[in-house]
């Protein structure tokens, strides 16, 4: 466990580890649950796909591609939970593939009508 202060401020970074030199990672959802067992029942998303969620969520310049760097704010749950778990989900993708899905940034899903 990492033992922090509300809203304190919350450095992470994800680093891939490949002898691929033309990979890059893509922070893509990254989920907060009481439970580190179940990030569905009752959750808070700091970012998905590629969307930010939360105000306080901020990327941060890597001067690696297969490393990403982002933060935010510590945070809690109500009261009687003392601990907050993070669930993310990454992608690796080729360097310089613009059409690849580290490179599209924040992708919004429209609903399609269910019409007659």
């Amino acid at each position: 466990p990492y033992y922090v202060a509300l809203n304190q401020n919350l450095f992470l970074q994800a680093s891939l580890h490949n002898s691929d030199p033309n990979l890059v990672v893509f922070v893509d959802t990254c989920v907060a649950s009481p439970d580190p067992n179940n990030f569905r029942t009752l959750a808070y998303q700091l970012i998905r796909s590629g969307c930010v969620k939360d105000p306080t969520y901020s990327s941060y310049y890597s001067p690696y591609s297969e490393v990403a760097r982002f933060g935010f704010k510590a945070f809690s749950f109500v009261r009687r939970y003392s601990s907050v778990y993070l669930q993310c989900e990454l992608v690796v993708c080729r360097y310089n593939d613009y059409s690849s899905r580290c490179y599209q940034g924040c992708v919004r899903r429209f609903k399609r009508n269910a019409g007659s």
